[in-house]
C-alpha cells in the first residue's frame, strides 16, 4: 500500500470512530430520556389508579346511605 492509501484509510477510520462516539452518546442520551419518561408514566399511572379508586369509593358511598348516620336535622 502506498502512503496515501494508508493516510486515507486512517482518516476514514478516524471519521468512523468520531461518528460512532457521537452515535453512542446519542443512544445513551435517548436511553436516559426514555427511562425517565417510563418512571414518570409509572408514577402517573399509580396516581391515576388512586384517584379512580377514590372516585369509586365516593360513588359507592353516595349509593349506599346505610353506612352513614342520618343528618342532624332528623
Amino acid at each position: 500500500m502506498s502512503n496515501d492509501t494508508v493516510t486515507d484509510l486512517s482518516e476514514r477510520l478516524a471519521d468512523l470512530e468520531v461518528k460512532f462516539a457521537f452515535q453512542q452518546e446519542t443512544i445513551d442520551s435517548l436511553n436516559d430520556t426514555v427511562t425517565k419518561q417510563w418512571a414518570t408514566i409509572d408514577r402517573l399511572m399509580r396516581a391515576l389508579e388512586r384517584v379512580q379508586s377514590d372516585v369509586a369509593d365516593m360513588e359507592a358511598g353516595q349509593r349506599d346511605p346505610k353506612g352513614e348516620p342520618p343528618p342532624p336535622h332528623y
